[in-house]
């Protein structure tokens, strides 16, 4: 079966093409917003080849491919004929929608497809952060210079790439999108906020617009694009005909930029601002805590599909102060999964099952949990809960000795030259004992599991908690 066929059958499965009424992707989703969520079969979806599982989100419909995913949504765009950045008017259910789902929505949209940018800079970066932190390199050195133009360019000018990214979840045009962050990173006011002589500049004398750096910002971007999509469609939807091509373009730019510059940008940044201190108010407390939240917490937000919303905080975090501890602790949630995968390995009793555990234990060692959890985990529940709790014991271990990046990077086997530094060591012995925590219980719960019933292959294959 090719990819068009699995696609077809997955169109047809969420209630057919008049049952969508928009469709995107992440690292290994298809997301769809669907007009009648009971139309979704997930019996025949989960039978279609590729198709890992499926999960609800508030009014978000996800289907799990796994690596992959965007050769399926480009056959996806052709079949529904979708235009990514055609505007359109939110309709009720649309502006019903509660915050929550709008910000999964929004996160999920616009982050996913920026992952490979941010990840192979972020891996740079924090590899050239830790050489410098051990002393082996100095950052005065050309050579430094020039490596850290490649790792630093993407995070420098991130909302030129987060603009261009939500111009398509919010379906307006791209490049007003781009021109908008250009507003915000022209040299004027990046080069006056880091002098800092002045707070802000004044139109007419009168007008304050506040002075920030918005360099590697994330939130006044979004809420700037977004802005701009309202305004572009009503704009548009004044303007005659005959002078939409000069006008619409000329007032959606000028309105929609002292928008973003007196309004929502500056909003954007102290909210950025607002969740790092709350982050960080969470460390002051207690690392240790703060390590049992996030690890607690990491395995089930990606199990509903919620963990891109740790994306913005990350990257947050790096813009204000430098490094993050949220991404070490997304990576041992991304080592307890792979552990209690793979002991489950030794309960499967068919070459089928063990070829299915095998592949999502490797795809996980790689970054990608999604078939470890709904390919195995789902099925044997207790290795679900055995890697929650060794994610919580691995994470508080990290937190506490506060291992820490200084670059957005991938939690996979590839990241770990970008943890050398001070903190390495005590990495290092988060991984391995999160490993060994998650492996041990998993094993031994299901085992334990399997021994308290009579018809233990009944059990072995269905893993009824």
């Amino acid at each position: 079966m090719d990819t068009k066929e699995k696609i077809d059958l997955i169109i047809k499965n969420v209630g057919g093409k008049e049952n969508i009424k928009n469709a995107w992707h992440c690292v290994t989703r298809l997301r769809f917003e669907l007009k009648d969520n009971s139309k979704a079969n997930i019996t025949e979806l989960k039978s279609i080849p590729g198709v890992l599982g499926t999960s609800f989100a508030k009014d978000q419909f996800q289907v799990i491919i796994g690596v992959g995913v965007d050769k399926y949504y480009e056959v996806l765009v052709d079949e529904l004929g979708i235009d990514a950045t055609a505007p359109v008017m939110a309709d009720e259910s649309e502006k019903r929608k509660d915050t929550v789902t709008w910000f999964m929505d929004v996160v999920s949209g616009i982050f996913g497809p920026l992952v490979p940018a941010i990840a192979g800079a972020g891996m740079i970066k924090g590899l050239m952060g830790g050489l410098v932190a051990l002393g082996v390199i100095t950052n005065t050195t050309d050579t430094y210079k020039v490596i850290d133009m490649l790792a630093s360019g993407v995070f420098n000018f991130l909302p030129f790439f987060i603009a261009a990214s939500a111009a398509k979840k919010f379906r307006t045009n791209q490049y007003l999108a781009i021109a908008i962050a250009s507003i915000l990173m022209f040299p004027t006011m990046v080069s006056t906020a880091q002098a800092g002589e002045i707070s802000a500049f004044h139109i007419l004398g009168l007008i304050p617009v506040p002075v920030f750096n918005y360099s590697g910002s994330v939130i006044p971007v979004i809420f700037g694009v977004w802005g701009l999509s309202y305004i572009h469609k009503w704009v548009d939807k004044i303007v005659p005909t005959a002078a939409k091509t000069v006008v619409v373009p000329t007032l959606t730019l000028f309105i929609s930029g002292l928008f973003t510059l007196l309004l929502v940008g500056p909003v954007g940044i102290y909210c950025g601002k607002g969740i790092a201190w709350i982050i960080g108010s969470l460390f002051e407390v207690s690392p240790t805590l703060a390590g049992i939240v996030m690890g607690a917490i990491r395995p089930a937000s990606i199990l509903v599909g919620m963990h891109h919303a740790m994306t913005p905080i990350a990257l947050e975090n790096f813009a204000t102060l430098g490094y993050d501890q949220l991404m070490p602790m997304m990576f041992i949630a991304n080592l307890s999964i792979v552990g209690a995968a793979a002991a489950c390995y030794f309960k499967a009793e068919t070459p089928e099952e063990k070829q299915i555990v095998g592949s999502s234990v490797l795809s996980g060692i790689l970054g990608i949990t999604e078939p470890a959890l709904f390919g195995v985990l789902t099925k044997y529940k207790k290795g679900f809960i055995a890697a929650t709790v060794a994610s919580i014991i691995g994470s508080a271990f990290i937190g506490t000795f506060g291992v820490r990046l200084f670059g957005y990077i991938t939690s996979s086997i590839f990241s770990i030259p970008a943890y050398i530094g001070p903190w390495f060591v005590y990495a290092a012995i988060g991984w391995i004992m999160t490993l060994i925590i998650s492996f041990s219980l998993s094993y031994v719960l299901v085992v334990k599991m399997d021994k308290s019933n009579a018809n233990a292959k009944s059990v072995l294959k269905h893993d009824v908690a």
